[in-house]
């Protein structure tokens, strides 16, 4: 009986440890989402926003298509302290948790096993040299006229971070 419960618990822990792992993995990838907005103001006095927003932001304009109304920027994201400093910690907790469980399965190698938390740091090192990347951010004018007043549509294809903070920051309302 107590050895269901020790190999039990070490599958749980090996499986939890698996999700870690991904987590950690997950914490580089790219979140492009594309989105319409729109905005009550003109193009002409929304596209100054958003320039001055996005060169704000450490942006730089990349192309420029007047034909197509459109417009790229690209800008360096920096890697978070605060999330390298997380995953080191959630490494921690997750290999210590492992190295108590193969410490009962293997006792014999209980002194080597907990040394698998100084693996941890490893995790904040994988964050740190996949999270800053060259972001780009497109944006696609286009004027709505109304009776009363003329508005603009924007679609912006960006990080998804990005584009809440570009919401949130100029007033900006999803497309219905």
């Amino acid at each position: 009986m107590d050895t269901a419960i020790v190999l039990s618990t070490f599958l749980l822990t090996l499986l939890l440890s698996v999700g870690l792992f991904f987590f950690i993995r997950a914490s580089t990838k790219d979140r492009i989402e594309k989105a319409q907005l729109i905005s009550e103001q003109d193009e002409a006095a929304l596209m100054t926003q958003l320039k001055e927003y996005f060169r704000s932001r450490s942006y730089r304009v990349i192309s420029v298509d007047k034909d197509k109304n459109q417009v790229s920027f690209e800008g360096f994201v920096r890697p978070s302290w605060f999330l390298a400093i997380f995953l080191t910690f959630l490494a921690a907790v997750g290999l210590t948790c492992l190295s108590l469980v193969l410490s009962q399965v293997f006792p014999s190698q209980s002194p080597y096993l907990l040394a698998l938390v100084l693996l941890s740091p490893l995790s904040s090192i994988f964050y740190w040299q996949k999270a800053g990347r060259l972001e780009k951010v497109s944006l696609k004018m286009e004027a709505i006229q109304n009776e009363q007043l003329s508005s603009s549509k924007i679609t912006v294809i960006a990080h998804r971070d990005e584009l809440a903070e570009l919401q949130r920051a100029l007033q900006l309302k999803t497309v219905d």
